[in-house]
């Protein structure tokens, strides 16, 4: 998603505080453009319990698929978007109608993703996400065997998921589908990256060419599970964790896989480390490019703030089901978000977000 500013214009800023504030001058708290980007919960239903998600161990909103008609309501609102993520907190291919959102968002020239666990890929519907469209699917594996992954994701759904993606790969390449480009994710925890180079070589068996080493964000206060401190890569990464982010980088050059280990961003390729200590989270330029609704159609952020801070009462924007998305994007509670965003006092979540710039 190009919503971020990548580390290089800062690294070449002369003045990383002149560069700060001209990127804060840039970005008024009314923003002058209608967002490009809509996040879209297409339900908070889960068949996993991961350890790292914070709806495995509290109810964030009424369990909900997003509605057709909610869906339809706020993409038609926005005219020029370019970009959709069919996901939240939960996982998409539990919904009866995501084949058919993806081909709605297909047929207006958007481009879509979303994130899966991949226990329900088979090929019924991995043939309709195909027939829909879909561009990328990201298949978040979280760890290089069965053992490890029951301990993080809560279930012993490991070897089905190899061979529904593997099964799905083989439908792809038999029959010379180029999309979805299917791509394998780790969340960067201190216990698994020793996993790293046998993750890459779990994602080559199954025929996955693209491995993401992704970020961990945690709560400030009451840490959930293995989303805490001491499982976070961040600023501190230990000589022995480098040695196997560089067997991992050499191992997949081997095999032709593409390895992003930038997972200070939620997007491959795109970096936010906090490299001079200057207000960080003032680069982000999320509240003014997209828009997170939630299945029930709650406003958030982005897709970040469930992670960082407990309670979406702190950081709701608005309700897609009782405002217009133009009432919601310039609104009150919009343009305070903003102001704080780009002050030396930023909203909490955007606080924990920021600091904790992992790998």
């Amino acid at each position: 998603m190009n919503t971020l500013i990548s580390d290089s214009a800062v690294e070449n800023s002369v003045d990383p505080r002149r560069y700060h504030e001209s990127v804060k001058s840039q970005r008024p708290i009314v923003a002058t453009r209608p967002p490009v980007c809509l996040y879209l919960e297409t339900t908070n239903r889960c068949n996993l319990l991961c350890t790292t998600c914070p709806r495995t161990y509290e109810e964030l909103e009424p369990p909900a698929d997003m509605s057709w008609e909610l869906f339809t309501s706020i993409v038609d609102q926005v005219p020029d978007l370019a970009r959709a993520v069919l996901h939240g907190v939960g996982e998409p291919m539990l919904v009866k109608n995501l084949p058919r959102m993806v081909r709605y968002l297909k047929d207006r020239g958007v481009y879509v993703l979303f994130n899966t666990n991949g226990t329900v890929l088979n090929e019924r519907n991995g043939r309709a996400l195909i027939a829909a469209g879909l561009d990328e699917l990201r298949v978040s594996l979280d760890a290089s065997n069965a053992k490890s992954f029951r301990e993080i994701r809560g279930k012993n759904y490991f070897d089905r998921i190899l061979r529904n993606v593997r099964a799905f790969r083989d439908l792809q390449i038999s029959e010379s589908h180029d999309k979805p480009v299917v791509s394998a994710w780790l969340t960067g925890l201190k216990e698994t990256v020793v996993e790293l180079p046998a993750f890459v070589k779990v994602a080559a068996e199954i025929g996955v060419k693209e491995v993401y080493l992704q970020r961990l964000v945690f709560f400030d206060e009451k840490a959930i599970g293995k989303a805490k401190p001491d499982q976070a890569l961040f600023e501190s990464m230990t000589r022995d964790d480098a040695v196997y982010l560089k067997e991992a980088e050499d191992l997949a050059r081997s095999l032709g896989i593409t390895f992003s280990a930038s997972g200070a961003a939620s997007e491959p390729g795109v970096s936010l480390k906090n490299t001079d200590g200057h207000s960080p989270w003032s680069m982000c330029r999320r509240p003014w490019s997209l828009m997170y609704f939630t299945a029930n159609g709650r406003a958030l952020p982005c897709c970040i703030a469930p992670f960082s801070q407990h309670g979406y009462e702190h950081y709701t924007l608005g309700d897609a089901t009782q405002q217009s998305l133009r009432e919601i994007w310039n609104g009150p509670a919009y343009q305070a978000f903003r102001a704080a965003l780009l002050s030396d006092a930023p909203p909490k979540a955007c606080a924990n977000c920021g600091l904790r710039w992992s790998l």
